[in-house]
């Protein structure tokens, strides 16, 4: 064939496999700036981490009660110069030798990935590189596999404190959408109900973040201690729903309160009490709604039959009550229960560069240093299931959710 008579992207592409095709590994940055935390790694395409740096928003979020967008645009914007040159100065890499870059360009705070995408779009374009757009959830269910060989398909469970889904993982970016959430994300639940909690007034909870504070004072509390229910328990779908449960402690709260005669910003005698049991309720909601969609796969052949597998990640999969609740899910459907290092279940570069390495490897997704990329705050996972999801009506057996850590 005339190279002359190729279009120009493919063209770009016979560049990028000639350039590929020496002995030297993939190099590949990651820049994620979707919330509110600055992260970049520079990875090979074995996994290896060469370089990496994160510089975290949470005290000054943390100190204002909540994520205020146009103050993470401004962190962000202060620290992403900083926090990739330190990527590469750790990882001994130039800009030269790297391969692609890839960056989160959705979901997320529009605010925030603006300036991860304009950064990221100028580097490229300064040193003529590959550019590969990361949708920030698919980073989250495939860092997995970054670790150990997970072939597919496997079941995601993505809990965070923007996002809670359940999906199909068939392919790097082939995804089935099961269940999500229908108003706010168990993270974000676990928050407020530590706010209203006045937790950041707590000796042990100071520094930490309310889903924290929420987990470390409910391993001395007891959940018995108050009843909630658990959310959406006649829909027989898997999406999730937080908001009605917050109001119920929100109005636990207040009783104690008039009882007690306790203030605001005061700290009830039963605080312990409630973290436990808002913490069981939120566990058991995420527990009941992944046993359905365990069901529904295996009754739809979607799972493999030797070793199937469940993987659990985002931020709020950091929780070791979550974790253990799920693993008794897991554990009485007969799947492996995969979690990644608390480190990587939170946002980081180290995820988005891996992305881009799985999506590297396959040449998908892969963009010229010359393309326009827009970012997505809010964009979908996958082909969308729940529908057929619900209308399985799948009901599943009683299971005892007893925890003990």
């Amino acid at each position: 064939m005339n190279p002359r008579a190729l279009t120009g992207p493919v063209r770009f592409w016979m560049r990028v496999r000639r350039g590929l095709s020496s002995v030297r590994p993939r190099l590949v940055l990651g820049i994620e700036t979707s919330c509110d935390e600055t992260g970049a790694a520079v990875l090979d395409e074995n996994g290896v981490i060469l370089g990496e740096s994160l510089h975290s928003q949470k005290q000054t979020h943390l100190d204002a009660g909540g994520i205020i967008p146009t103050v993470a645009q401004r962190l962000h914007r202060e620290n992403i110069s900083r926090v990739v040159q330190e990527a590469l100065n750790r990882s001994s890499i130039e800009p030269c030798e790297l391969t692609a870059v890839a960056t989160t360009v959705k979901p997320g705070l529009a605010l925030s990935l603006g300036i991860g995408l304009d950064f990221s779009l100028k580097f490229v374009r300064l040193h003529e590189k590959p550019f590969i757009p990361i949708h920030h959830m698919e980073a989250h269910a495939l860092t997995v596999r970054m670790l150990q060989p997970v072939d597919f398909p496997f079941l995601v469970l993505l809990v965070s404190g923007g996002h809670s889904l359940l999906a199909l993982a068939k392919g790097i970016d082939e995804f089935l959408l099961l269940g999500q959430t229908l108003d706010e994300a168990p993270g974000d639940t676990l928050d407020k109900i530590a706010r209203r909690l006045s937790l950041r007034n707590h000796p042990e909870c100071s520094t930490v973040s309310g889903g924290q504070a929420i987990e470390l004072l409910a391993k001395e509390g007891n959940r018995h201690a108050f009843y909630f229910r658990s959310p959406m328990g006649q829909q027989y779908d898997c999406n999730f729903s937080f908001a009605g449960l917050r109001n119920q402690v929100t109005m636990a709260i207040n009783q104690k309160e008039k009882e007690e005669g306790v203030e605001a910003g005061q700290l009830l005698s039963c605080v312990k009490d409630i973290a436990a049991a808002s913490q069981h309720t939120v566990a058991s909601h995420i527990a009941k709604r992944t046993h359905r969609a365990i069901l529904f796969c295996k009754a739809r052949g979607l799972l493999p039959q030797h070793n199937p597998t469940l993987v659990v990640s985002g931020g709020v999969a950091s929780n070791e009550y979550i974790r253990q609740t799920v693993k008794i899910i897991t554990d009485s459907t007969g799947l492996q229960l995969l979690c990644p290092p608390s480190k990587l279940c939170t946002d980081n570069g180290v995820m988005i560069a891996w992305n881009g390495i799985e999506r590297l490897k396959h040449g998908k997704g892969i963009l010229s240093h010359t393309e326009d990329v827009r970012y997505e705050p809010k964009a979908p996972l996958g082909l969308d299931m729940t529908t057929e999801v619900k209308e399985a009506a799948i009901k599943y057996p009683p299971l005892k959710l007893n925890i003990v850590l």
